[in-house]
């Protein structure tokens, strides 16, 4: 959306349903996989994570699975005004997203539990998130927004590694083969390291490669937020901390994209 902006291309109620789309489909995702992995045994007593609300017994499977669909469904609606205003291409997008979120953990062969979360992470937070928005707002693609969204992408996937490498050993017991039980502790580490120093490096490319200015290395302000987040994950096993580092991603993503979009405004 920012480097719509730049081009003279912004579009207020256009950024709201973009905005609001991404939101409930974030949020049905997270209930069908809730509502799925306790379906399939995967939330056990000695889960490393927070409670989660179906094999918690905090809410019925029925409600969560109703509450899903309503989420779905309001990300469908928000979706509707932008198919409107631009096209078919973000029914392609949207109806994707929607599938990726439930196939996650659900149906015959979720693949979540193929290790391959990750790639679609890369995907869907990253170049169908980024383009989509641009597209939303100029009814195009352009070479600048899928530089950019590259290291968006690799932010997003580095989270659900933090999640993956907290749970390994009762995803393991539990039969769920995430990435990070294939790939064992050592391995995992790495990957993690490597995708926030991948995120950091890749963020130049639209300036070396693209047609935006220097501004964008502004994101590397962030790096001092990524050093400890390497350091837990590289160093700890436990719980509590695994999960500190895992919000401590989210916030690093969370910095990293606002500066990212002050530096493409910036020129």
């Amino acid at each position: 959306t920012a480097l719509a902006a730049t081009q003279g291309t912004f579009k207020v109620l256009t950024f709201i349903a973009a905005m609001l789309g991404a939101l409930f489909i974030q949020i049905g995702t997270n209930l069908s996989n809730d509502y799925s992995d306790a379906r399939r045994g995967a939330d056990t007593e000695d889960r490393l994570g927070p409670v989660r609300v179906t094999a918690g017994g905090l809410v019925p499977p029925r409600q969560v699975l109703r509450a899903t669909w309503v989420a779905f469904g309001l990300a469908v609606l928000a979706g509707s005004y932008l198919i409107a205003i631009t096209g078919w291409e973000l029914l392609l997008a949207g109806a994707a997203s929607i599938l990726a979120g439930v196939l996650y953990t659900g149906g015959p062969r979720p693949y979540g539990y193929a290790g391959l979360g990750e790639i679609f992470v890369f995907l869907f937070f990253g170049l169908v998130a980024v383009a989509g928005s641009y597209f939303a707002q100029t009814e195009q693609l352009s070479a600048d927004a899928l530089l950019l969204a590259i290291p968006v992408g690799l932010l997003a996937s580095a989270i659900l590694v933090v999640n993956n490498v907290r749970d390994l050993e009762t995803d393991r017991r539990a039969g769920k083969n995430t990435l990070a039980v294939r790939l064992g502790r050592p391995r995992t580490r790495l990957l993690y390291t490597a995708m926030i120093a991948g995120a950091y490096v890749t963020a130049t490319l639209p300036w070396l490669l693209g047609d935006l200015g220097p501004a964008v290395l502004i994101s590397w302000v962030s790096v001092r937020l990524a050093i400890p987040m390497v350091k837990i994950v590289r160093t700890r096993t436990d719980g509590p901390t695994l999960n500190r580092a895992l919000a401590g991603t989210g916030s690093l993503q969370l910095t990293f994209c606002l500066l990212l979009a002050v530096g493409v405004m910036a020129g």
